[in-house]
């Protein structure tokens, strides 16, 4: 049979409503945090944070705001981004995205690298430019905004007034005109929301600010109360951009975390919101969120929802007429869309078999990709990849590729042709969430003998993976793995013959690689991974296909 480059299903086409058409969420599933979303014309795009995985800065094309498409990553190209040495934690924060007269423009935050940047594009399929560096924009999370009478602002977190902390998570949200024809910030730095919503409150972490304007009101929306389980958006608004910004009475207009910890398929963390207006008037809201399978514990990051917005007497509110937010809602557009099929959100299933000439833009690196990393053409059907020397629990760049984990339940595998000529050689598959917290199921050696091996990653410094088991292969042919995720656990298991699948190691502890245990800003990733541990080697690892499959209950 003809091998298909890519294959992609989605089990949510949404029939099973045939009253009202739904959008199931979240609508980018897996580690996709920060959304920013704009729109022009019919179109729309959303653009997330990537930290220090390579392409950088993912963005999204649709239509109708419920079918997703990835367009590509708007830094590509190395010398646009300099990752190297980057924690994983660390790299592009929090971008903004907007459009003006012609113009695509991101604005975003390199940590440890360099600070804040514009990149700009005429198509935002890209290419977009080499960033412009912004030295007088001294924070993070900055936007953009364009205002109708030909001035531009950025607007940012950053330290309290003469850095003096009322107390912990005291922040200030502040503000310099921009001028587009030089790229740069001009004139004076002012502060324009210090500490919060309520400062008698002690607010924290005030970030994530975004400005817009109706009704002849500038409306700012900003995130409060950390990132974490406490996180929140909160709305101000003033007749002038200079201010004052009144906070609104009801604030916030959106959060989680009051509800019971205990309900059943629970959303947290909701907040970091941007807004978007649909041509007949509508309005929705942009933020991420998480899945908990058990209290604070969740693998697969901080994920991007969407909700109505609803406005009353002035103000906006998000998530109107539900005090949780729900993972289905009617579609914004039901004369336009037709068939919800976003292979972004639900149960969708993917393979990819390796014959195209170029990567899916989905995959992701560990920082700047070396030269040759990986090749395409030298065994047509395969993804082929070095054994490097350097490991993922380095800060370097690994012969490493990339999946989102996208569901609690799900799995993903990949079909391996490879021969160890030493036991320091191994590839296969690793689920991986930081330099700390990963296991890896590989091929490998023992005694001159093919052996399927499982690793854990140890959390202390210099100590060596542990191998939690080997076992002895009746074959050198090709090898298929498989790591399937049940919520708080993983599966390990592999096939010597076509999807004969011998479980290796099973209830392995998921919660190792959860965010609570691992920190961090990321979530778990699927990935390719070839290594000779430290030496150097000639080997090539290849793969034949890879394969992810979602299976959340809520789904179903």
């Amino acid at each position: 049979m003809k091998k298909i480059s890519i294959v992609i299903v989605c089990c949510l086409l949404s029939f099973t409503n045939f009253a009202q058409l739904q959008y199931t969420n979240p609508i980018l599933a897996g580690f996709y945090p920060d959304p920013s979303i704009c729109r022009v014309g019919d179109d729309y795009y959303i653009v997330n944070s990537s930290f220090s995985y390579f392409p950088g800065l993912p963005i999204f094309h649709s239509k109708d705001l419920v079918n997703w498409k990835q367009i590509g990553n708007a830094m590509d190209r190395v010398e646009q981004l300099d990752l190297r040495g980057a924690g994983v934690s660390r790299g592009l924060f929090a971008p903004t995205i907007r459009y003006h007269n012609g113009t695509y423009y991101i604005i975003c935050t390199l940590i440890d690298k360099g600070g804040n940047f514009i990149i700009t594009a005429k198509d935002p399929k890209g290419p977009w430019s080499n960033p412009v560096w912004l030295p007088k924009v001294d924070g993070i999370d900055p936007s953009l905004f364009f205002d109708d009478n030909n001035k531009a602002y950025i607007l940012y977190n950053s330290i309290p007034p003469n850095n003096v902390s009322l107390h912990d998570g005291h922040r200030t949200i502040r503000m310099q005109e921009f001028d587009v024809a030089k790229m740069k910030a001009i004139g004076e730095e002012k502060i324009i929301i210090n500490g919060g919503t309520d400062m008698a409150k002690k607010p924290v972490w005030i970030e994530g600010p975004h400005v817009f304007k109706k009704d002849g009101w500038y409306y700012l929306i900003c995130a409060e109360g950390g990132t974490g389980y406490n996180h929140s958006e909160v709305v101000f608004r003033s007749k002038t951009m200079d201010g004052p910004f009144i906070s609104y009475e009801k604030n916030p207009i959106l959060t989680q975390r009051h509800l019971s910890r205990d309900r059943k398929d629970p959303i947290t963390t909701t907040g970091h919101a941007d807004f978007v207006e649909t041509p007949d008037g509508k309005w929705y809201a942009v933020f991420l969120g998480c899945r908990p399978y058990e209290g604070d514990y969740y693998n697969i990051g901080r994920e991007t929802f969407m909700t109505p917005v609803e406005w009353k007497d002035g103000w906006p509110t998000i998530n109107p007429g539900f005090e949780t937010v729900q993972y289905k809602y009617p579609v914004p557009m039901p004369g336009q869309t037709k068939l919800v099929y976003n292979n972004f959100s639900g149960n969708f299933y993917y393979k990819n078999d390796f014959i195209n000439k170029t990567l899916d833009p989905r995959f992701v690196f560990l920082r700047d990709p070396e030269k040759n990393l990986y090749d395409l053409s030298s065994k047509k059907g395969f993804l082929s990849l070095p054994l490097k020397s350097s490991v993922v629990s380095g800060v370097e760049n690994p012969a490493f590729v990339g999946f989102r984990q996208s569901n609690l339940k799900g799995y993903a595998s990949t079909s391996l042709a490879f021969t160890a000529i030493s036991p320091n050689e191994k590839a296969g598959l690793i689920i991986f969430q930081n330099e700390k917290h990963y296991y890896y199921l590989c091929k490998s050696i023992e005694n001159n003998e093919a052996v399927v091996q499982l690793y854990k990653s140890q959390a202390k410094e210099g100590e060596k993976d542990e191998l939690i088991v080997s076992k002895k292969l009746n074959s050198t042919k090709e090898l298929q793995l498989k790591i399937e995720a049940k919520g708080d656990t993983y599966l390990f298991y592999y096939a010597e013959k076509n999807n004969s699948w011998i479980l290796l190691k099973g209830e392995v502890n998921g919660k190792f690689l959860s965010t609570k245990e691992a920190g961090g800003f990321v979530g778990s990733v699927f990935g390719l991974y070839s290594t000779s541990t430290g030496k150097q080697s000639k080997n090539v690892a290849r793969f034949n296909w890879f394969e992810y499959k979602g299976n959340d209950d809520e789904y179903k």
